[in-house]
């Protein structure tokens, strides 16, 4: 196997086989070695967690949702429709937000609402069984 050189290998593309460099050690810098953002007030950072958050509570009301759908009375849709506005409540006061580290009122309305209509729409489904 040929020896890695200065005329065989040149930064990130190798051109001979066995030839391989490590990337400069300020590649990333600041953004962690998974080159994932690490400060609350990258927008990046906000957007990753705001979709994280997105991803832990929607598939759940979703569920609820389409059971308090098909088993309770037309006006039990007022749940589906206050923790789907409690959602976007949450995801604008996040998404708004300098940092992730700051507590805005839309967020703090929106994860309480979400709590609330949540559980309101847990309820009406055991009610409903």
């Amino acid at each position: 196997m040929p020896r890695c050189s200065p005329r065989s290998c040149s930064g990130w593309a190798p051109t001979s086989p066995g030839c391989a460099r490590r990337p400069p050690a300020a590649a990333g810098a600041g953004r962690g070695g998974s080159q994932a953002p690490t400060d609350p007030s990258d927008p990046l950072f906000i957007a990753i967690r705001a979709h994280g958050n997105a991803a832990e509570y929607i598939p759940t009301l979703i569920v609820l949702s389409l059971l308090v759908g098909s088993r309770a009375p037309a006006w039990t849709l007022a749940f589906v429709i206050g923790a789907t506005a409690a959602r976007l409540a949450h995801a604008w006061g996040m998404l708004a937000a300098r940092s992730w580290a700051d507590v805005t009122r839309r967020r703090t309305v929106g994860a309480a609402g979400t709590y609330l209509f949540g559980l309101a729409l847990a309820g009406t489904v055991l009610a409903t069984l």
